[in-house]
């Protein structure tokens, strides 16, 4: 059974029905899967770090010993309740197939009908044997792990600054998004380190001057600002930005969420001043980052809403397209980012 929707992930990590008896954490962004998996482990026992009620093997344990998942999983819990065995594979081939063998047992009943099977696994192609047992059974619960879109990231920033009494302005939020890393775990690491220098507990909600302080790494650096240069005509400046990104970690498709996020602002400013809203208060409306209301403003001189509507597909189809295993998602992106460009000059900008 497969997982895609967030409410319905949310609700499976919170409470895993009694008819579960597996799931299988999947995909490119292995810090998703990691965190998902811990939070289910939670939910299943309520001591998954004790021995007594779980155990974790790697693709070296089964490597040594092949019969061991089975065993685990034909164990009881000591303590009574549930028993959670917990697996996690970074490519191996044999281990992935005994995981998948085991699997297939244990959703048959030949196990421990009270042992809970959980796996986490890199990027499993449709051709993987495991992905596909675990897709066509009820009692395991598939869940692809992707990065996160801007909206989910801005969402658990949110959360984790308010835990520790803490916030951002919405022009702090949008910035600070923009600048995260997009794997989850180290997305992580840095709101954590956020919060150690905003203070946990004072009560501070920082402002965009604030959290430039705290990253440190000049404007010019941001993909944001780099999709801003493509909207403006910028060539040049557009190149630079998306190569410099590039050497600092940031991959094609990062490039092309950015150039999707600054025309669905501009986008929204077309749309109020179709409404009869004045430029200026649309552009407050979108929560345009002050420093950046000059220059979005002479961007929606010049982009209409149709003209918007035309690109939008573009960049729908590169996004796609980076998706695809083995794309050469950095020249997809710059790709796109030079035509939109080119296309700013000629509306005049």
């Amino acid at each position: 059974m497969i997982l895609r929707r967030r409410p319905e992930i949310e609700r499976f990590l919170k409470a895993p029905g009694a008819e579960f008896r597996a799931a299988l954490f999947y995909g490119p962004d292995l810090g998703v899967a990691r965190e998902r998996a811990a939070q289910l482990a939670g939910a299943v026992t309520a001591r998954p770090d004790d021995p007594f009620d779980s155990a974790l093997l790697t693709d070296a344990d089964l490597d040594a010993q092949p019969a061991r998942l089975e065993e685990e999983l034909a164990a009881f819990s000591m303590l009574g309740g549930r028993r959670l065995i917990r697996v996690r594979l970074s490519g191996g081939v044999k281990a992935d197939r005994t995981v998948t063998e085991a699997l297939a047992a244990h959703l048959e009943g030949r196990l421990n009908p009270e042992a809970f099977l959980l796996v986490e696994a890199g990027d499993l192609g449709r051709d993987s044997a495991l992905r596909r047992a675990g897709e066509k059974a009820d009692a395991c619960a598939v869940v692809p792990c992707y990065e996160d879109e801007a909206g989910d990231v801005a969402r658990f920033t949110r959360e984790a600054l308010a835990a520790e009494r803490l916030g951002l302005t919405g022009e702090a939020l949008d910035l600070f998004v923009s600048r995260l890393p997009h794997e989850r775990g180290v997305a992580r690491q840095e709101i954590e380190r956020l919060i150690l220098f905003l203070g946990p507990g004072t009560g501070v909600t920082a402002d965009a001057d604030l959290l430039s302080d705290f990253l440190g790494v000049e404007p010019e650096a941001s993909l944001a600002e780099t999709a801003s240069d493509a909207f403006g005509g910028r060539l040049g400046a557009t190149q630079a930005g998306l190569r410099r990104a590039g050497r600092e970690g940031q991959g094609g498709a990062a490039a092309v969420r950015a150039l999707t996020g600054h025309l669905g602002r501009l986008r929204r400013i077309a749309v109020a001043q179709t409404a009869g809203a004045p430029l200026a208060e649309a552009v407050k409306a979108a929560k345009v980052f002050w420093k950046a209301e000059r220059e979005v403003t002479r961007q929606c001189r010049a982009w209409t809403l149709a003209e918007l509507d035309q690109t939008q597909p573009e960049l729908l189809a590169a996004d796609l397209a980076c998706k695809q295993a083995g794309a050469p998602d950095e020249l997809i992106a710059e790709r796109l980012a030079l035509t939109i460009a080119g296309r700013a000059r000629r509306l005049g900008l």
